[in-house]
């Protein structure tokens, strides 16, 4: 994938952690750590927003993401202003490339959260202030660098550790596996054969250095992990929810599974969760269980993107 985080100035895109270095996951992740810290006592310098009004664009309804950074932009200082796709007619009135040469004029930035994944290149393409991707069917970077973030506050450098995937291949194990490559950890990834990752993600993980394993069986792709990580079997866009079921049944984390992952392993999930389906209530409410620590780290780690897309050392 070509780098696309460059704008003009110190302005940059925030597309996919494919188009970021290590050393700037790095720096963006530092950052969210302090502003964690010092999120009730603010420095005046940390209000990188002031002055400035930032789009928020959702084509599919979300709490977590909406709630985030709507109240990350206020934290730092600034506006946000949030519309729906269908309220601006996006890509059906006019063309994406016109809908982002008019926001540029009227904002400062744009998080989009779109299932077309071609139409939020696009956007970022024609728009002359910094795009966000606050998801795309194909990837959730905002996710997993609250997740890294996460992980992190709970075991330490993610480095060398081992992480592992349940379930089937979405957006987010896209993000996780481009993560993988840059910060050089291990990624166990087990799914049913007909749920997998598509063979051009697992061309691009070989290419670019990521320690990529697929493992069917659920409970030896756990066996030593650090982290256990599921997600909904029924995402936004997947219409053979009845298959899907059927084929992930066996891959439900549960007290067994993470038995075999060990009383070392933390869980994540990025919610909303199906209770009873991907993870029971006992491991989701459970000692292991972080993914309300993970939920919050949302709102830090985007502040931190955001002081990344204008350029900002938060110091």
């Amino acid at each position: 994938m070509a780098n696309t985080a460059s704008l003009s100035g110190n302005r940059r895109h925030f597309l996919d952690l494919c188009d970021l270095s290590a050393e700037e996951i790095r720096a963006i992740l530092a950052a969210a750590r302090r502003i964690k810290a010092r999120r009730r006592a603010p420095l005046p310098t940390d209000k990188i927003l002031a002055g400035k009004a930032i789009a928020m664009i959702f084509e599919q309804p979300s709490m977590r993401t909406r709630m985030s950074f709507d109240v990350g932009i206020r934290e730092l200082g600034g506006e946000s202003i949030m519309v729906t796709g269908k309220e601006i007619e996006l890509g059906e009135r006019e063309s994406i490339a016109d809908t982002a040469r008019v926001l540029s004029r009227y904002v400062d930035g744009i998080m989009i959260r779109i299932l077309s994944h071609g139409a939020l290149k696009e956007l970022a393409q024609y728009a002359s202030v910094p795009v966000i991707n606050g998801l795309t069917k194909t990837s959730h970077p905002c996710q997993v660098m609250a997740d890294l973030q996460t992980f992190e506050e709970h075991k330490g450098d993610i480095t060398g550790r081992t992480v592992t995937w349940v379930g089937d291949f979405n957006n987010v194990l896209r993000s996780w596996i481009e993560a993988a490559a840059k910060l050089k950890f291990t990624i166990r990834v087990s799914t049913p054969d007909e749920l997998a990752p598509p063979d051009e993600v697992v061309r691009w993980a070989k290419d670019n250095g990521a320690d990529l394993q697929q493992i069917r069986d659920p409970r030896a792709a756990v066996e030593g992990t650090d982290l256990v990580l599921a997600d909904a079997w029924v995402s936004m866009g997947d219409k053979d929810a009845k298959r899907r079921h059927n084929l992930l049944r066996p891959y439900q984390v549960n007290r067994d599974l993470m038995k075999a992952a060990g009383e070392k392993a933390i869980f994540m999930h990025c919610l909303p969760a199906k209770r009873g389906e991907e993870v029971t209530d006992e491991i989701l409410d459970g000692p292991q269980s972080v993914v309300f620590d993970e939920a919050e780290n949302r709102l830090h780690a985007q502040k931190a993107i955001l002081a990344y897309a204008y350029g900002e050392v938060l110091a």
